[in-house]
């Protein structure tokens, strides 16, 4: 319930800010990773770990984003840990969804539980998990994650023979060690198959900071501690300065 605090007050903050915005696959045998991860996290597969339903996603974008630490994304045999996010919000300036509707951004719009992926200056395929009703237009990007199984795949796709934090801090990295394009954007999470999100116990503790390379946005959203990553975690993207307790 604190944590739930801290986070209502970090938005409500961050929604005065915002008054001057306001109307504005290959199949390798199976490998269990024996990285480094959050001591209180799986490190294998149990019962627990269902899909989660799309009411999971349907909540601003600011609540969504801590919620996702901790939980797994899993496409075939690869799976992994979430440990770092950064949200996008409606009448943000940072947010593609500034643009309005188009062939592009148009899965950002759609319902809250929908993958949202994007080329960045042409050659990184990032990862965004759409937040919110229908029509928002707001999203959270995977910046980092941490790897559960199918390590000897993430390696090939990454083209890195490496177990270190190097190999998934960016989010880059993760839509490439998921062997994504921009054929999965708006591929629904919640269903079987294909892309999921499933459950898994939340991190003890987390850290807030600002949103990285946002620099062209409006102040206020560049200031705003709307980055969330897994404290303690190794498997956590630079600028690691920036980022404070919760």
């Amino acid at each position: 319930m604190k944590r739930i605090r801290k986070i209502k007050r970090i938005k409500l903050a961050e929604d005065q800010q915002e008054q001057p915005d306001a109307e504005a696959r290959s199949n390798p045998k199976l490998v269990k990773c024996k990285c480094q991860t959050p001591r209180s996290y799986p490190t294998t597969m149990n019962s627990n770990n269902h899909i989660l339903g799309p009411n999971f996603f349907q909540v601003d974008a600011l609540q969504l984003a801590p919620r996702l630490l901790g939980k797994l994304l899993k496409r075939d045999h690869i799976v992994l840990q979430i440990t770092e996010v950064e949200a996008y919000r409606q009448n943000d300036s940072a947010c593609h969804g500034r643009f309005g509707i188009t062939p592009r951004t148009a899965p950002i719009f759609g319902p809250g539980g929908h993958a949202y992926v994007y080329l960045c200056y042409g050659l990184h395929t990032m990862l965004n998990i759409v937040a919110d009703k229908e029509g928002v237009g707001a999203a959270v990007l995977i910046r980092s994650c941490a790897p559960v199984t199918g390590l000897e795949t993430i390696q090939q796709r990454r083209g890195q023979k490496t177990d270190k934090p190097i190999l998934l801090s960016g989010p880059g990295k993760v839509g490439q060690a998921l062997g994504l394009s921009t054929d999965w954007s708006n591929h629904p999470l919640y269903n079987p198959g294909g892309l999921e999100l499933l459950d898994a116990p939340e991190p003890e503790k987390i850290l807030v900071g600002p949103r990285v390379g946002i620099d062209y946005a409006l102040p206020a959203h560049v200031n705003a501690l709307w980055r969330f990553a897994v404290a303690g975690s190794p498997w956590i993207s630079n600028p690691k300065s920036t980022l404070q307790a919760l």
